[in-house]
């Protein structure tokens, strides 16, 4: 999807925009290219769409999974663990950050921006065209800059992750291409896309910065 030497990679964005399955795409795919991996859920405002919902297929498989104490329970209160410190400074470990949405989810992430810069690091920001709040581009670089004030981290690259969950068609992408450009843009980074696999091949975009994706986050009803 990009090309870095950097092994943390922290993936932010407004509510609903696609994060957490961007970050369990992500770490199948470094698994499977053999790297130590590492997916911290870092959401701890949310209780929706969680990477917790993945941690026994991704245990099973090597993948280790940095939750807080109360995921996957019906209690959630705003506490971390240590473990988060030591991934981040374990330069073993390929980590991924699934972080909460806007910039109250990231100000936990603002807690470890220290050693994240020292370590160096990928700063995805995602953004859904279809999502309320963030349907044009400077709605999404207004977000984008709440996030990184809170986080206190910069921003490296710009993801189109639009989608319509179910819905998604190539059509549904590719219309959001305009927005996602002018986003990218006004924010001086590079833009890449994830697209549901079963409509990439369609989507009308450079092939070398498109990502396929599994739609592996489900919403509630399906």
């Amino acid at each position: 999807m990009w090309h870095s030497d950097n092994r943390i990679t922290v993936i932010t964005g407004h509510y609903g925009c696609g994060k957490t399955n961007l970050a369990a795409n992500l770490a199948l795919a470094f698994h499977k290219a053999g790297k130590r991996v590492a997916l911290c859920d870092l959401d701890i405002v949310n209780p929706y769409f969680r990477s917790a919902d993945f941690s026994g297929r991704f245990e099973a498989l090597g993948i280790e999974m940095i939750l807080p104490p109360f995921a996957n329970s019906n209690v959630d209160v705003p506490t971390l663990t240590a473990r988060v410190s030591a991934a981040i400074n374990d330069p073993s470990i390929h980590l991924i950050l699934d972080v909460g949405g806007d910039d109250a989810g990231a100000a936990a992430l603002g807690r470890y921006s220290a050693d994240i810069k020292k370590q160096g690091y990928d700063m995805l920001y995602l953004i859904n065209a279809y999502r309320f709040l963030t349907q044009t581009a400077e709605e999404a670089i207004e977000n984008m800059r709440e996030v990184e004030a809170a986080s206190r981290l910069k921003v490296t690259a710009v993801v189109n992750s639009s989608n319509l969950a179910a819905e998604t068609t190539a059509e549904t992408v590719n219309r959001t291409i305009d927005f996602a450009e002018k986003t990218a843009q006004l924010a001086n980074l590079p833009l890449y896309m994830a697209a549901e696999r079963s409509v990439a091949g369609d989507v009308n975009f450079d092939a070398d910065k498109l990502f396929p994706v599994d739609r592996m986050v489900k919403i509630i009803w399906e």
